[in-house]
């Protein structure tokens, strides 16, 4: 059990941000916590980690910041505001920035931060609520190599893997291209699932048999029992997945690419979402457009 001697600020107490605190509160680190409501803090706080006021308040206290919010205008919010990391930011910090976000936010705060001799990652993760509680995540890295390298430590706590991709912003498109193929394992194990449904199929024998072949996808193995058990709980949340898909499309655009088969899988989630009102419930809520309840 490890520890780096460092002070961690962790902006953001969600599903995600309260399984990598408490990975870094395992391996004894000294983690001070924000979070827009004060109560969804609080299995993290009783665990022993410690409360700030603010963004700028909780970064005046501490060497690394990492913060991992719901959407880029969050991300925003929580950099920029008034009470915002970067009134209280200095030189030798370093920020991480752990939300799935545009490579472009990401791309401005690190302009603004090397301006100040401050140092900047965007570090997205891939691996959902079970990835972040068992420590066993996957970071996809943008920014300064050597910033990374000086963290390993720190990563290695909550993190099987990290990865770099290259210079800021970098990290964000590597999720991206993440999230475009989880786009496709969703989409299709729905349709398997309603297929398989409607041609008189065992469901779990179905599930049993495409996970032990070709087929074989960790939407399906992750997500495939919870619907066999009418289980909508997020793992990840539906509208965040919507967010990162648009996020994807917009980057596309910019790019010059099409991507049709992600666009019909924002166009189903945003059906799901927007339409249903059901952004709360996990991704695998996606086949409820064909199975009510």
């Amino acid at each position: 059990m490890g520890m780096t001697m460092m002070k961690i600020g962790f902006i953001g107490t969600g599903v995600m941000g309260t399984g990598i605190i408490n990975n870094l509160l395992s391996h004894h680190e000294t983690v001070i916590v924000y979070n827009r409501t004060k109560s969804h803090a609080q299995a993290v706080l009783d665990n022993g980690a410690q409360w700030a006021g603010s963004p700028a308040e909780l970064t005046a206290q501490v060497d690394v910041v990492m913060t991992m919010v719901g959407f880029p205008q969050d991300v925003r919010d929580v950099y920029y505001g008034d009470q915002g990391i970067l009134k209280n930011a200095h030189a030798g910090q370093v920020l991480i920035d752990l939300t799935t976000s545009t490579p472009s936010l990401d791309q401005e705060i690190t302009r603004d931060c090397q301006k100040r001799g401050i140092q900047c990652l965007d570090a997205p993760v891939s691996g959902g609520d079970i990835g972040a509680k068992k420590g066993t995540l996957t970071v996809m890295v943008g920014g300064e190599k050597q910033t990374m390298t000086s963290l390993q430590g720190l990563f290695d706590e909550f993190a099987a893997s990290v990865t770099y991709f290259g210079p800021a912003g970098s990290g964000q498109n590597a999720k991206m291209a993440n999230q475009i193929m989880i786009a496709g394992t969703m989409t299709g194990m729905t349709e398997a699932f309603v297929y398989a449904k409607a041609a008189g199929l065992d469901l779990q024998q179905v599930m049993n048999t495409l996970q032990s072949g070709a087929a074989e996808n960790f939407s399906l193995g992750s997500y495939g029992p919870r619907i066999l058990k009418h289980d909508y709980t997020p793992g990840f949340f539906a509208k965040h997945f919507l967010k990162d898909l648009r996020i994807a499309l917009t980057t596309a655009d910019q790019l010059n690419i099409d991507l049709p088969a992600t666009k019909e899988a924002k166009r189903l989630y945003e059906v799901l979402v927007d339409q249903q009102g059901l952004g709360n419930d996990g991704t695998q809520a996606l086949i409820k457009l064909w199975w009510q309840d």
